[in-house]
């Protein structure tokens, strides 16, 4: 496949201070898992059609889940968030697109 996400060196190090420290034996690269667990998010894949370069499925899955509840990713967004320049606040207004709804006709409610 030669459209393979991968994140620069530069980007991982940007990362590095968000996730936790590994204990015990040796992982798969960080890098290469979260280089995965970002191609199956753009992609809408699932775990199991990710290309082998980035690790074993079952590897992929099992840190999104650990990174998700040690609150990993909800970190990096706040702390790349902070460090922008200017503090902002966005918001969506979504009432002019509200979708139309319509009664449905008296003769298709007779039981």
């Amino acid at each position: 496949m030669s459209n393979l996400f991968w994140l620069t060196e530069a980007q991982v190090d940007r990362l590095r201070p968000y996730f936790p420290k590994s204990h015990g034996r040796p992982r798969v690269d960080d890098r290469r898992v979260l280089s995965g667990i970002i191609f199956i998010n753009r992609n809408g894949l699932r775990w199991c059609d990710a290309s082998a370069v980035y690790g074993p499925p079952k590897t992929l899955y099992n840190r999104w889940k650990r990174w998700c509840d040690l609150g990993v990713f909800a970190r990096i967004m706040e702390g790349l968030a902070s460090e922008a320049a200017e503090q902002k606040t966005v918001m969506i207004d979504v009432s002019g697109h509200a979708p139309l709804v319509r009664a449905c006709p008296r003769k298709y409610l007779k039981a």
